[in-house]
């Protein structure tokens, strides 16, 4: 398998608790001599109006938000297939709130300030 590409959004195996569900892939492409590994961010359809849930409307998901404080790193063995693409204006979106959430940049006036 090659490696998936950011933006893309795959359904994935995230273990036994967790179930199959669908994730935004938020990493660079890994080259062969990188481990093939992935970061993710998991779609949920449990909102709990979080300021770090990004609500995107696509059509290949149902209603829901990207759960950034969920961020994963898995295996590319776990992605079972490829669901769609996020536009880079959606794509923005969750990058914005995912730098909020890791510290890099402070809350804006849409992230509730």
């Amino acid at each position: 398998m090659s490696s998936p590409d950011r933006g893309e959004v795959w359904l994935v195996d995230l273990g036994y608790t967790a179930k199959v569900r669908p994730c935004l892939v938020i990493s660079i492409p890994a080259l062969e001599q990188d481990r093939a590994l992935a970061t993710l961010i998991p779609h949920t359809t449990s909102l709990r109006s979080s300021r770090f849930e990004v609500e995107i409307e696509v059509n290949f998901l149902r209603a829901g938000a990207f759960d950034v404080q969920n961020i994963i790193t898995i295996p590319h063995a776990k992605l079972l297939r490829k669901l769609g693409d996020l536009t880079p204006e959606q794509l923005a979106e969750v990058e914005e709130v995912l730098l909020f959430w890791l510290g890099f940049e402070e809350e804006t006036a849409e992230n509730g300030e």
